[in-house]
């Protein structure tokens, strides 16, 4: 995809839905970290079911403590992974309380130091909830960026760096919740539905598909 092209791509995907959101509910930077916590592995809906009643008794770190290990397994147990997931949120929560006064921290080097905090789960808290400009490729990502030749690469690592170099400035914050979507409702895995894509006059991809 050539770089004149890449600014009509979001543009056209800006256009088509102007504040995007991300799928997972949470109404504090702590539920937000914990519901991303949480989803690696499962779909949004699934984590959004198991949080609307985690978070309705324990939204905040002292509060997912509290709960101890089997209290928050019962909560979470319709997620897959769900025993490792809720050890790594139980320790991220201690640290939480012991380091941060609770409070989830703005640097990418402390979010990471948190158990079960990978660099994609970093990425979305600084992106989603402090408006950075951060890329997290997750699996959709992944393949929209190499299948339509905005930023081919052969890890997610090396996705984010050229994404970082070509998405235009103007549309940096907003760019990953857009590819995401597209990812997920349009470019699909097995069968990209090309014949309703609004961007595909920019992508590589060959040959576009037909309902």
């Amino acid at each position: 995809m050539k770089r004149e092209q890449i600014e009509a791509f979001f543009a056209t995907l800006k256009a088509a839905n102007p504040t995007p959101q991300t799928e997972l509910e949470y109404t504090s930077v702590f539920e937000l970290l914990a519901a991303v916590l949480l989803s690696a592995q499962a779909t949004d809906v699934g984590v959004n079911k198991a949080t609307r009643k985690l978070f309705a008794v324990a939204n905040t770190p002292q509060a997912i403590l509290d709960l101890g290990l089997e209290g928050l397994e019962g909560y979470i147990k319709t997620i897959g992974l769900y025993r490792s997931k809720a050890r790594h949120l139980m320790e991220a929560c201690r640290l939480l309380v012991e380091r941060h006064g609770g409070e989830v921290p703005r640097s990418r080097e402390a979010l990471e130091a948190l158990p079960g905090v990978g660099r994609k789960t970093a990425n979305v808290v600084l992106n989603v909830a402090f408006g950075e400009p951060t890329m997290a490729v997750d699996t959709h990502i992944f393949r929209v960026s190499n299948r339509t030749g905005l930023a081919p690469g052969k890890t997610p690592l090396a996705v984010e760096l050229q994404l970082m170099k070509r998405v235009p400035p103007a549309y940096a914050v907003d760019s990953h919740h857009w590819l995401i979507l597209h990812g997920r409702y349009v470019c699909l895995a097995r069968k990209p539905q090309c014949w309703r894509c609004a961007v595909a006059a920019y992508c590589d991809f060959k040959p576009k598909t037909t309902g």
